[in-house]
C-alpha cells in the first residue's frame, strides 16, 4: 500500500555514478528533484560498487565538469594523494567518495534523496513515462531518469532494450562476430567484478580469510604470473595500506551464468552471492600464497562484510534501442588521426581503450590506443545526445551503461568518467526540458550544450581537444567553434591555440608545483612518446631510472621537443608503484 506520492520536475532512479550526477545537475540547474537509490552510498562504480581506481578522461583537458569537480575534491579530502596504484592516477579511499557525492547533494534544498528502494512498477500514459512505484511511496515527474545499475528501468517500462552480442552484420563493426559462437552464448555480457578491499597488517598476524563455497584454487593459479605479487597488489593500491582487488587475469571477474541477472529477482541474487564467494575465495587464494600479512580490509564499507563492496561492478548492462546507436567506428581513430568522429549533437567525452572482460577468453578488438604524455591512453570519442533518449517513448532519459550503445563499443563507453559525463548532460537536459516545458526529443541541442559548456559550477567538455585545458582563456572559444564547423576539427585533436608559455605562471600552475618536488637529472629519449630519465638530484634519489609521463598538453609539448641526454629540471609527482614521475611543470638544465 502507498504511503505517499511525490510529484517533482526530475525523478532520477538509481545512484550509481551517472544517476548521482544527474541528479545533483538537475538540481544545480533549479529543478525540482528527487533521486532514489537501493544503496546508502552514492556513486555507483566511483564507490559503492569499489571502484576507487578508475580509468579514463585521465588527461588534464578532459578532467571537466562533475568529473574534474569530483577530482579537486578527492584530492583536498584524501589524506595521502591520489598517485598510489599503476592502473590509475586516481585512487581513494571509496568513504571518501561516497562523502563528496553524499555532501554534494546535501547542499541542495531541492534535491530529495530516498536511500534503500528499488524500482517495482512505472507508470505511463500511452508512449509517456509519468511516473515510477517504490514499496511504500510513488513518484510522478516531468522527466524521469533511468540510472539502474542494469537499466531496471527500461524492463519495467518495455522500453525496446538490448542485451548480448550484436553480429557484424547488424552495423559493420570490425570487431563483432560474424556469427554466434560459444563466446557469445557463454557470455551474453562483459563479466562483472565483486570487489574486496584487502589490507597489508605489516607486522601483525591479519584474520584467516576462510574459504567461500566452490573454492577451487586452480581458478587463481598463475594470476600474477608474468607480474610479480607485489605489482599484482599495487595495481590497484589505494591509501592507507589498502588494495583494491578487480583483478581480470585468473582473479574475481565472475561471469557464470551472467544471463541471471536480468531473468528474476532471484536468479540475481543467486548471481550475485555466487560473484561475492568468488572474490572472497580469491582473497583466500592471495593470503594462502603471500601470508597472512595481508586480509580482509577493516571500515571500508558500512556494512557486517566491510572488505566488500555493496554490490558488483557491472561492465554491461541492458542497453537502450535509442534515436542513436553509438557504434564501435564511432570510438575508432578516424583515417590518419588521434581522435574519432565527432557528433554534432555530441554532450559527453570519453578516452578509455575499449576493454572486454570474459573471463578465461582472450578476445581482440580493433585497438584504439594511442601515445600521449609518455604513456598509453585512449582516442577521445564523443556521445551524442540522441543515444540518451528512448525510440518513442517520452518522459523519460537513460544516464548510465544503458545509453543505446553496441555490446562491442560498450567496452569504452562503459568507464566511469565517461558515464559521470552522461549523467551530468542527461541531468541538464532533464532540467531544461522542464524549464521549456519540452520532451526530450524536442530539446535544441545547442540549447543543452551551450549550458553545458557554461555551467557555473562544473563547465563540461564536449569537444576533446589534447591542449585545451577547461583553465585556457580560448577554452569556451573553440569548443564553440568546433560545434558549429565540425568539418574543422583537426585530426590530431590539437588545437590552434596561442603557445602554452603564455599560461605556465597561471594560479593552478602555482598550486600545482608547490605541492610538487623538485628532481634534477638526465633526459632519455626511447622514442617519440616514450622517456626515461636518471635521476642526479636530491641525492635520496640518485641514480634511480624513472618513466616521465604527463597529463598536461603543455608539457607533453616540452616533452616532445626536448633533447635527447641532456640535463633537465623538472617537478612532479613520484609514484613508486608505477615507476614513474608525473611531471607538472619542466624546465632547462
Amino acid at each position: 500500500m502507498l504511503n505517499q506520492t511525490y510529484t517533482v520536475d526530475v525523478l532520477v532512479v538509481g545512484g550509481g555514478t551517472g544517476g548521482t550526477a544527474a541528479a545533483i545537475q538537475a538540481a544545480r540547474r533549479g529543478a525540482k528533484t528527487i533521486l532514489v537509490s537501493e544503496f546508502p552510498w552514492l556513486g555507483g562504480m566511483l564507490t559503492s560498487a569499489g571502484v576507487s581506481a578508475p580509468d579514463g578522461n585521465e588527461l588534464e583537458a578532459f578532467q571537466t565538469g562533475l568529473w574534474g569537480a569530483f577530482l579537486q575534491e578527492l584530492r583536498q579530502r584524501q589524506p595521502g594523494e591520489l598517485d598510489n596504484s599503476w592502473v590509475s592516477f586516481f585512487s581513494y579511499n571509496p568513504r571518501i567518495g561516497a562523502e563528496i557525492f553524499a555532501d554534494w547533494v546535501q547542499e541542495l534544498p531541492n534535491l530529495h534523496w530516498i536511500s534503500g528502494q528499488v524500482p517495482l512498477d512505472v507508470f505511463r500514459q500511452g508512449d509517456l513515462i509519468t511516473g515510477v512505484r517504490f514499496a511504500d511511496f510513488a513518484v510522478t515527474a516531468k522527466i524521469i531518469l533511468d540510472g539502474t545499475e542494469l537499466g531496471d528501468l527500461l524492463a519495467l517500462a518495455e522500453i525496446p532494450y538490448r542485451w548480448g552480442w550484436e553480429l557484424q552484420s547488424e552495423w559493420g563493426e570490425p570487431s563483432a562476430p560474424v556469427t554466434f559462437n560459444s563466446l557469445t552464448q557463454r557470455y551474453p555480457v562483459q563479466a562483472p567484478t565483486y570487489v574486496v578491499i584487502m589490507q597489508d597488517f605489516g607486522e601483525a598476524v591479519a584474520p584467516e580469510i576462510p574459504a567461500a563455497p566452490n573454492y577451487n584454487p586452480s581458478q587463481f593459479t598463475g594470476a600474477w604470473d608474468g607480474y610479480g605479487a607485489e605489482t599484482f597488489l599495487n595495481y590497484g593500491r589505494l591509501p592507507g595500506g589498502l588494495f583494491m582487488i578487480n583483478w581480470p587475469i585468473c582473479g574475481n571477474d565472475y561471469g557464470e551464468g551472467v544471463g541471471r541477472l536480468i531473468e528474476s529477482d532471484v536468479s540475481r541474487g543467486e548471481f550475485i552471492q555466487e560473484s561475492r564467494w568468488h572474490s572472497q575465495n580469491f582473497a583466500h587464494f592471495i593470503q594462502k600464497q603471500l601470508g597472512r600479512r595481508y586480509g580482509l580490509a577493516k571500515k571500508v564499507f558500512p556494512h557486517a562484510s566491510t572488505a566488500f563492496a555493496f554490490h558488483p561492478y557491472y561492465r554491461e548492462s541492458r542497453r537502450l534501442v535509442g534515436l542513436t546507436t553509438v557504434r564501435e567506428q564511432d570510438i575508432l581513430p578516424i583515417a590518419r588521426g588521434r581522435v574519432a568522429f565527432i557528433f554534432n549533437d555530441a554532450i559527453a567525452v570519453g578516452n578509455y581503450a575499449n576493454d572486454h572482460h570474459y573471463p578465461g577468453v582472450q578476445f581482440p578488438l580493433q585497438p584504439k590506443s594511442i601515445r600521449w604524455g609518455g604513456r598509453w591512453t585512449g582516442t577521445p570519442f564523443t556521445i551524442p545526445y540522441n543515444s540518451l533518449i528512448p525510440a518513442k517513448t517520452d518522459g523519460f532519459l537513460v544516464c548510465e551503461k544503458n545509453i543505446s550503445v553496441s555490446h562491442i563499443a560498450n567496452g569504452a563507453t562503459r568507464l566511469q568518467p565517461v558515464v559521470m559525463g552522461i549523467g551530468q548532460a542527461a541531468g541538464m537536459a532533464a532540467a531544461i526540458c522542464v524549464e521549456l516545458n519540452c520532451q526530450p526529443r524536442d530539446l535544441p541541442i545547442k540549447t543543452l550544450q551551450t549550458a553545458l559548456l557554461e555551467d557555473n559550477r562544473s563547465k563540461a567538455l564536449i569537444i576533446p581537444c589534447f591542449n585545451l585545458p577547461p583553465n585556457h582563456s580560448d577554452w569556451r572559444h573553440w569548443q564553440l567553434y568546433y560545434l558549429d564547423n565540425p568539418q574543422a576539427y583537426p585530426v590530431s585533436g590539437d588545437c590552434p591555440c596561442p603557445s602554452w608559455n603564455d599560461y605556465s605562471d597561471s594560479a593552478f600552475d602555482k598550486a600545482l608545483i608547490q605541492e610538487s618536488n623538485c628532481f634534477k637529472g638526465i633526459f632519455y629519449r626511447l622514442s617519440q612518446q616514450e622517456y626515461r630519465f636518471t635521476v642526479t638530484a636530491p641525492t635520496a634519489y640518485k641514480g634511480q631510472n624513472w618513466q616521465l609521463v604527463t597529463l598536461r598538453s603543455h608539457i607533453d609539448e616540452q616533452l616532445r621537443a626536448y633533447p635527447h641526454e641532456q640535463l633537465v629540471t623538472l617537478w612532479g609527482r613520484q609514484n613508486h608503484f608505477g615507476n614513474w614521475l608525473l611531471v607538472e611543470h619542466l624546465n632547462g638544465g
